[in-house]
């Protein structure tokens, strides 16, 4: 079945007239939907622009979108997928997949101008690997500091300036829209979300099973809110912490990373290395936790570039770090931290605007950009 969805797709896709190819995005997983959809609309209804939407998840809610201006085409991973990209014909292609061209799936022999959109605060050079970005030629930053690390990058690798379009985070602004109309709780026993990166030092992966036990026993709720990647490459991880607490009244599993409710319901979050406590503490101006596992580096030469990561300056600023190895400080840890509660809501929104492009505007101002580019790169 799979082959023959691809086949389709790959079929469909190359039938398509140039107009239907001047703008065209692609998506890995369906978890990318919640960052394409808002761009989409503005181009569809507000401007007017045809749209082709390219999933290799058959899952993706993006196949079931309906409107005049907008087709979507699904073609799985695998040969197909790869025939797609090395032969794609297309004016304009925006993507949230890192690595192209170093990976399987490599730029097209036809002319495409390939548009990289930023889904996370987190900071470029660390995380990542080095040339992870090298292959894109306009990428919609969400802040200064991505700007500022990608030129860096350019300078030291001696690559020609890229378009680095000023874009900003409508996660971030959807947060805070939230955030606003969902007062923060008052509740006698606080919820704790505990929401880390994914990986072999993800903290879910090193102690999650034991924090949770601490957490538990202390009278916090807890919700558990694993990365789609860590549910995919490490399921067994996941499987023991249901076996070992599905029953308990004070536990849950949250498995969409689209959802919001899990958020708003919390006090506080706990995470690792993850960017997303950056979303967290500046959307809902609530404090972090971070446990100290080893970083997630795909870069060992990070530090060539001479600029701190965001997610290590930020968690100077947004809330406290405990050792793996003192878990039983976490429940002191988070009492102090929502001891000040007003206060830290003064910080965020004081760092908030300086650290962030476009606040508010960024999906109406980044699907002009791509209506701009398609018209200047159109066959």
């Amino acid at each position: 079945m799979g082959f023959f969805t691809a086949l389709n797709g790959w079929r469909s896709y190359r039938k398509l007239d140039a107009g239907w190819r001047n703008i065209v995005f692609y998506s890995e997983s369906g978890q990318d939907w919640h960052w394409f959809s808002g761009l989409i609309e503005e181009l569809n209804a507000t401007l007017g622009r045809r749209v082709t939407y390219v999933t290799s998840d058959p899952n993706d809610p993006g196949l079931l979108r309906q409107h005049e201006l907008y087709r979507a085409v699904c073609i799985p991973e695998g040969l197909f997928l790869t025939l797609h990209f090395n032969l794609q014909r297309a004016d304009v292609v925006v993507m949230t997949m890192m690595d192209l061209d170093k990976l399987q799936l490599k730029k097209s022999i036809n002319p495409v101008h390939y548009v990289y959109l930023f889904h996370s605060l987190g900071s470029t050079h660390m995380v990542d690997r080095a040339n992870s970005y090298d292959a894109y030629d306009t990428l919609f930053c969400a802040g200064p500091h991505h700007v500022a690390e990608l030129r860096k990058r350019e300078e030291m690798a001696g690559l020609p300036a890229r378009n680095l379009f000023e874009y900003g985070h409508p996660r971030l602004e959807q947060l805070l829209a939230l955030g606003q109309r969902q007062p923060r709780s008052r509740h006698p026993v606080p919820t704790v979300l505990i929401a880390p990166t994914w990986g072999e030092h993800s903290l879910f992966n090193l102690c999650g099973e034991a924090l949770i036990g601490v957490l538990l026993e202390a009278g916090y709720q807890v919700i558990a809110r694993p990365h789609y990647q860590t549910r995919r490459l490490t399921p067994k991880v996941i499987g023991r912490l249901l076996d070992r607490y599905r029953d308990h009244p004070g536990f849950e599993l949250a498995l969409d990373m689209a959802e919001s409710e899990s958020l708003l319901r919390s006090d506080v979050l706990i995470s690792d290395w993850s960017a997303m406590a950056i979303e967290y503490a500046l959307g809902l101006e609530r404090p972090v936790l971070y446990i100290d596992v080893p970083r997630r580096v795909r870069n060992p030469d990070w530090r060539a570039l001479g600029i701190e990561p965001l997610e290590v300056a930020f968690r100077r600023q947004s809330g406290v770090v405990v050792s793996p190895c003192r878990l039983d400080e976490a429940p002191r840890r988070i009492a102090e931290l929502m001891q000040d509660r007003d206060g830290f809501q003064q910080a965020m929104r004081s760092m908030r605007a300086g650290m962030v492009f476009n606040l508010g505007r960024s999906v109406t101002l980044g699907a002009r950009e791509i209506a701009r580019l398609a018209g200047q790169h159109g066959h």
